[in-house]
């Protein structure tokens, strides 16, 4: 049974709704009103990596700030863990609940370690400081990144793509069940493309429950367990990576002529360009 579902307007069981790592019922949003999301019903079960594809501007990001608590929809409700995201005060969120940003705004001239050590403020109590616990899980999570020789230095003076690590790694640090990342692996190349990908799949193995918005469709099949293909602010396919990212679903969503063949080792699924020059 598939651990990711495209709900009807009401889940099929009480009971599979309060078990949902996340669950969107019914969500409508829009900017200056322009509908970005319609009727969107998704449930996440926990303990996978759920990919979030299609073109830009599709409402993948919207989806994640939605869930994150940092946007509330025009209509309908988001839940994590059974606990509807906007009855939850800004530090309860922060402990359930972590958002990797596709272009997070960094104090100037913080180092690397004091802004993922941001990461722990949900755990301290009022004016309390950070524990060596705390430097240790901080630590810890630039070590899963491959950011740990950055921990001395300034972010002003990183390139995009160590930037990025330290955003992962900021998340890391708050130890939330749910994680959501925007284009993860924006900016990266391609070592530390997979490198992070799988940092996912091991935080998965963990126990968590990752939605990550992936702009490379191989990527995604390569790594996630699930796919949601946004198409007109709905989700026009759920499923496996399998399932979803198929020839047809990809001409209709993204007007694009693709192959889908089996990687040599893994055997999962890669997105080939079809595309054909005309001239000559």
């Amino acid at each position: 049974m598939s651990a990711v579902r495209l709900l009807k307007s009401k889940p099929e069981t009480r009971r599979t709704s309060e078990e949902a790592a996340v669950l969107v019922r019914d969500v409508n949003f829009a900017y200056d009103g322009r509908s970005v999301l319609c009727g969107v019903n998704l449930q996440v079960m926990p303990g996978n990596l759920l990919a979030l594809v299609g073109p830009n501007g599709v409402g993948k990001s919207t989806l994640l700030r939605l869930i994150a608590g940092v946007l509330r929809p025009a209509q309908g409700t988001v839940s994590v863990l059974g606990a509807a995201v906007e009855a939850l005060s800004p530090r309860a969120r922060a402990r359930v609940v972590a958002m990797v940003p596709q272009s997070p705004e960094w104090p100037p001239g913080a180092s690397a370690l004091e802004l993922v050590l941001l990461g722990r403020n949900p755990h301290l109590g009022l004016l309390a400081w950070e524990s060596r616990q705390d430097v240790d899980i901080a630590l810890g999570a630039l070590r899963q990144t491959s950011a740990d020789g950055l921990a001395t230095r300034p972010i002003d003076e990183l390139s995009g793509g160590e930037r990025q690590r330290v955003a992962v790694a900021v998340a890391l640090a708050q130890e939330t069940p749910v994680i959501l990342l925007d284009e993860p692996t924006a900016n990266l190349d391609l070592a530390h493309q997979a490198a992070v990908m799988a940092l996912l799949r091991d935080l998965v193995a963990a126990g968590k429950t990752v939605i990550a918005a992936v702009h490379d469709l191989t990527l995604a099949a390569q790594f996630a367990d699930e796919a949601v293909l946004l198409h007109q602010g709905r989700c026009a396919a759920v499923g496996s990576v399998r399932e979803v990212l198929t020839p047809a679903n990809i001409r209709r969503v993204y007007g694009a002529e693709v192959r889908i063949i089996d990687h040599p080792e893994t055997g999962r699924p890669v997105v080939v360009n079809a595309w054909r020059s005309t001239a000559g």
